[in-house]
């Protein structure tokens, strides 16, 4: 079965959505310095005025996050298993360049401009932000799938 496929079942499904939002809170309450304040401060804004943004947010992407991250379970499981998350780590950038292509995908499709214009604000970094969370990604992952 494809972590995808353990992932978005039913039964799972909910419980790594509350797991991937915990994912998110614990990297923005991580982040230091100036990029970490101005995180921190365009989080709290915005779940502030939407205040179940991150997990609407999870819900909609997991299914394409789940797909992207498929290959790179294929090749854990190949290669044994073990720590999930330093397995990601170990393939940063290649995986944050997939997961990156999924939100790039949903935000060129998006007709709203501000939407765009405020990711494109913020995509430069992104790719740093996401190699930093792999290890807390994968491991949250690996609690709801198995090596078949």
């Amino acid at each position: 079965m494809t972590l995808s496929q353990q992932l978005l079942a039913k039964k799972t499904r909910p419980a790594v959505v509350a797991d991937l939002v915990a994912v998110v809170k614990d990297e923005v309450k991580a982040k230091k310095g100036f990029s970490g304040t101005a995180i921190k401060a365009g989080y709290g804004a915005a779940t502030k005025i939407v205040p179940d943004l991150v997990e609407r947010v999870v819900r909609r992407l997991l299914p394409e996050f789940a797909a992207a991250l498929d290959p790179f379970w294929i090749d854990f499981a190949a290669a044994g298993g073990g720590d999930f998350g330093a397995a990601l780590d170990a393939r940063g950038p290649e995986v944050a360049t997939a997961l990156l292509g999924v939100t790039d995908a949903k935000v060129e499709g998006s007709g709203r401009e501000p939407i765009k214009k405020a990711y494109r604000a913020l995509r430069g970094k992104a790719d740093t932000h996401v190699q930093a969370a792999l290890p807390r990604l994968g491991k949250a992952l690996q609690k709801h799938a198995t090596i078949a």
